[in-house]
């Protein structure tokens, strides 16, 4: 399976994928941490997946994505964006639509 296969099943798979350094429990830098306390702090429920466990994975989403650093919100299968991009939507109270349209697909 090809990485972009790996990617493309990950994302089929569950309506909010976040690609993170480490696990929710224990994000492994500060822009993923802040990702996850705003998914949290909307209820989402989300696959999560640490892409510091796969080298091959982390090269492959910047150029699947087009976008060079991580965390990565994806909201059905659609790249949402990196840290400032997830809280700026929060503060709108727009990631909160996002994510609730998700969860009704």
């Amino acid at each position: 399976m090809s990485v972009v296969e790996k990617i493309e099943q990950t994302l089929n798979l569950s309506p909010v994928v976040l690609f993170m350094k480490g696990v929710p429990d224990f994000p492994q830098c500060g822009f993923s941490s802040r990702v996850v306390q705003v998914l949290q702090l909307c209820g989402a429920e989300y696959t999560a997946v640490n892409i510091l466990e796969d080298n091959e994975l982390r090269e492959g989403l910047k150029s699947y994505s087009n976008w060079p650093t991580f965390p990565q919100l994806y909201v059905n299968g659609e790249l949402i964006g990196g840290c400032d991009i997830v809280l700026d939507l929060y503060n709108k109270g727009e990631l909160q639509s996002l994510l609730g349209i998700a969860a009704e697909h």
